[in-house]
């Protein structure tokens, strides 16, 4: 499954993943094309399984702050947003941590790992804590059960924080447990939102987002009260990309680690949805920055079988996707340098062939411009044809060369206006892109 990995229609930020028996479980946000701000009033659960990760299956809604036409409120203290939860198992329960705007976040537990959640209570915190930590709100938890039955809870904006949860009761924070900055936000850590703690082996991980909220960076400690040592950068959405926020975690799937994390769209940074790339730990622990690609959980993407434009990895000058409805999306407001990618395809292995067909479906903007069509990279790499695009809507063909192997593809997009009058046309959208293929 390419990214987003999800649904087209979905939008699931702010991802936590888990593996549960024989599934993978993600607890995210809920976020909706054309909102005006972050998240919904309620948390959905998705799920795959570990064998099957290109079928993704909706359990429905999981929790919520406001009735709707299915379900009642589960708190009767407040109806705000409900932010970024994670899911933890105990004892053979799932209990679900939720932080709602501005409002004292709460346990809530489910005999299965997709919900519906029942609350348990809001956060019982000792009268002799810091008043930050008293008033509950918790924002963006994440929580660890560790290997001895102790669990621990982490969370924050703008500083960081942790505590030990009494794991009797699940809700309760123990007293002398509370440890702030457990992420400073001096440099190199830069701590800004989010804290997901992993264990992995003997190494306690908490991956976040630092002040260069694009990307998601990590932390190891030997201990889950740390001190912590600052590792670096595993994720960058803001590398040829509208880099927005990031929040996201790190899950071993069937023997493979990946992060998960999230994409905005529809020109705003409340649209976003969830996408994944494969990783690899090191011996040492540490964790090589990836690369944004269109795989999701692909080893490679058909060059053959036709593409929806909105799996771009790689949006430059302006353009950017959007939802038209439910059904329909596009890369639009593509004006003279805009540059669209996708990595990677396979375009396998005939070498009896010098040439090779390329169509694509486009919306017409009223003006006549050109796509080169390149492979390896938008600057230096082969440009292996050249599609025209007329003003009205159409399918575009072209003839290019023949490829094979494993390669990124880009389109660069410009008009055919030039001298005086090509200034009437400046900065105007040539087309907007819906899908491609290339065929023989």
């Amino acid at each position: 499954m390419p990214n987003p990995y999800l649904p087209n229609w979905e939008y699931i930020p702010d991802g936590e993943p888990r593996v549960f028996g024989n599934r993978v479980y993600v607890y995210g946000s809920h976020d909706y094309a054309g909102s005006d701000q972050f998240c919904d009033y309620k948390l959905k659960v998705w799920s795959a399984d570990v064998h099957d990760l290109n079928n993704w299956i909706c359990h429905g809604d999981s929790f919520h702050t406001r009735m709707d036409r299915d379900h009642a409120s589960d708190t009767p203290w407040t109806d705000r947003e409900l932010y970024a939860p994670d899911v933890v198992e105990k004892d053979g329960k799932y209990y679900l941590y939720a932080y709602i705007v501005d409002s004292k976040g709460c346990v809530a537990v489910s005999e299965r790992p997709e919900g519906p959640f029942r609350l348990v209570s809001q956060y019982r915190v000792p009268e002799t804590s810091e008043q930050i930590l008293k008033d509950g709100i918790f924002i963006d938890p994440g929580v660890l059960v560790d290997d001895d039955g102790r669990v621990y809870i982490y969370c924050g904006y703008l500083k960081s924080y942790m505590a030990e949860i009494n794991a009797e009761n699940m809700y309760e924070i123990l007293e002398d447990s509370y440890k702030a900055d457990i992420i400073p936000v001096d440099e190199p850590f830069g701590f800004f939102e989010g804290c997901s703690p992993r264990k992995i082996g003997d190494t306690y991980y908490l991956i976040y987002s630092p002040k260069n909220g694009n990307r998601l960076d990590y932390a190891t400690s030997q201990s889950p009260t740390g001190p912590f040592q600052y590792r670096g950068t595993i994720i960058d959405n803001g590398v040829d990309y509208p880099g927005g926020n990031n929040h996201g975690s790190i899950c071993q799937i069937n023997g493979k680690y990946y992060i998960f994390y999230h994409r905005t769209t529809n020109n705003t940074v409340m649209s976003r949805r969830g996408c994944v790339e494969r990783i690899e730990i090191l011996p040492d622990g540490s964790i090589p920055q990836v690369e944004m690609t269109s795989l999701g959980f692909e080893a490679s993407l058909s060059p053959y079988r036709p593409t929806s434009a909105d799996i771009a990895c790689v949006l430059k000058g302006g353009c950017y996707i959007t939802e038209r409805n439910i059904l329909e999306r596009a890369i639009v407001n593509l004006t003279k340098g805009c540059i669209v990618g996708f990595k990677y395809f396979d375009f396998g292995e005939d070498y009896s062939s010098k040439t090779m067909e390329f169509t694509a479906k486009i919306r017409g903007c009223g003006n006549k411009g050109k796509m080169r069509i390149l492979i390896d990279d938008y600057h230096t790499g082969k440009e292996i044809g050249t599609s025209e695009i007329g003003p009205d809507n159409e399918i575009v063909h072209a003839v290019v060369a023949s490829v094979t192997g494993r390669h990124s593809v880009y389109f660069v997009f410009d008009d055919e206006y030039s001298g005086y009058f090509g200034e009437f046309f400046k900065d105007r959208p040539i087309c907007e892109l819906e899908s491609f293929v290339f065929h023989k």
